[in-house]
């Protein structure tokens, strides 16, 4: 029999919400082994005093096996 656990985390990046996802997955991949998958759950952007994009932000559900 296979447990899953699902948790949620949100991660940022000045270039774009793919790069986001991927740093996002990368550091939790070094406390959590055997991550199976990610479901992005949101999408948001910070803006600068200008109107620029400062930050790409992502909420996620990443889905993990317990051993």
């Amino acid at each position: 029999m296979t447990v899953a656990k699902v948790i949620e985390i949100t991660s940022t990046s000045p270039g774009s919400f793919e790069d986001a996802i991927r740093k996002g997955i990368s550091k939790a991949q070094q406390s959590i082994d055997g991550i199976r998958g990610a479901w992005i759950s949101e999408h948001k952007v910070e803006l600068a005093d200008d109107g620029t994009v400062k930050h790409f932000r992502v909420d996620m559900k990443l889905t993990f096996v317990l051993e």
